[in-house]
């Protein structure tokens, strides 16, 4: 194949410009601070991996054949354990890791042999790789508020509690999504990567996979986890899927095929990181903490913050574009993340990120009680 014709076939030629370079220039003009930058824009975790979690990637760093792509026993046992404490999922669930939960998201609707005439509802405040794995897959892709208004679905995306939005929805509102999804054979997939950064105990996240939702039958119904906001493993590329059996297995068998391998030393620190829930609740608090002091400076800022139950983020607007928000706030060095990244909806929105020391936290909000 010539170059020309490999560039003409490219799917970079279906996808959109990556959001991030379009913020290049708010973050240029935030790091010219006297006081230095402030990264609220991603959120990247900056706390220290838990010690037992690093002795367990270390310890197992000699080892030199091939792991296995569906997790030792010992991993799968470890998944099953945990999503048993935390669900209450039936003991036959499905579960398989995954190279952290982007590749996962990016990957699943063509692993699942979706392509041309097929459709994938995301919502319409969503996660921007929702919308490119569908892309890649060829299939049409349709935002909505409710998956339910999209006519001919092949799978939906749900994610709760919601990014960037920190929505969580109830146990009805997931109820009545699986009936849907039954009566329409959608395939229904959870994005669950927030499902322990919860910060009210009388209003905290339910997983599609708890049987008050689906009456402990998975058909259908896929939930994705990652390990990078519990417990600070964005740099290890940890995460999992659980649900319908015959749906994990179908994935499991292609994802052999295309070597999708969760490399031997991070299975052994998932393991670790798995069985142990005190380190959790540790960097929860901790983003709680951080959560109050940004509350009351962005507030005091003159916006408003809509939802942000749970999660990582503050959904804040000034009831302005959000470029113009991003410019304000650049010029107190702080670089948020515009709303419009996240749909048309989000376009007066930013979403400020509480993934950034106590001490840039703490310089964030006195920068924004004074103001420029």
């Amino acid at each position: 194949m010539s170059t020309r014709r490999f560039t003409e076939a490219s799917p970079n030629r279906r996808l959109p410009q990556f959001p991030w370079d379009r913020i290049t220039s708010y973050r240029k003009l935030a790091g010219e601070h006297s006081g230095g930058l402030v990264d609220l824009s991603i959120g990247t975790p900056v706390d220290e991996v838990p010690q037992a979690i690093q002795r367990a990637l270390s310890q197992a760093s000699a080892r030199p054949g091939y792991p296995n792509v569906a997790g030792s026993p010992e991993l799968q046992a470890a998944m099953r354990h945990w999503l048993d404490r935390h669900t209450q999922v039936p003991e036959h669930v499905g579960v398989l890791p995954t190279i952290g939960s982007k590749e996962l998201v990016a990957n699943l609707p063509w692993q699942l042999g979706l392509g041309a005439g097929d459709v994938v509802a995301i919502p319409h405040l969503a996660y921007p790789t929702y919308e490119v794995g569908g892309l890649l897959a060829k299939a049409t892709v349709v935002a909505a508020s409710d998956p339910r208004d999209v006519e001919g679905v092949s799978l939906a995306w749900i994610n709760y509690p919601a990014n960037p939005t920190g929505e969580i929805a109830s146990v009805d509102y997931l109820r009545d999504l699986v009936a849907w999804a039954r009566a329409n054979d959608v395939i229904l997939v959870s994005d669950e990567c927030y499902y322990q950064v919860w910060f009210d105990a009388n209003d905290w996240p339910t997983s599609v996979l708890d049987p008050r939702v689906n009456d402990g039958d998975l058909t259908g119904l896929i939930a994705a986890h990652s390990l990078s906001k519990r417990s600070n493993l964005a740099g290890y590329r940890a995460g999992f899927i659980a649900g319908d059996p015959h749906i994990i297995d179908q994935l499991w068998q292609l994802r052999r095929h295309g070597g999708f391998i969760v490399p031997w030393p991070v299975q052994q620190a998932m393991i670790a990181c798995l069985r142990d829930e005190e380190h959790a609740t540790e960097q929860r608090l901790r983003y709680g903490r951080r959560r109050e002091v940004l509350t009351e400076a962005v507030q005091a800022a003159g916006f408003r913050i809509e939802h942000s139950k749970a999660g990582l983020y503050l959904w804040a607007t000034r009831d302005e574009s959000c470029w113009d928000t991003m410019q304000y706030l650049a010029q107190l060095g702080i670089l948020a993340g515009p709303g419009e990244f996240y749909g048309q909806a989000g376009a007066n929105h930013v979403r400020i990120g509480l993934t950034a020391t106590d001490e840039r936290i703490a310089a964030a909000a006195d920068r924004l009680r004074t103001g420029p």
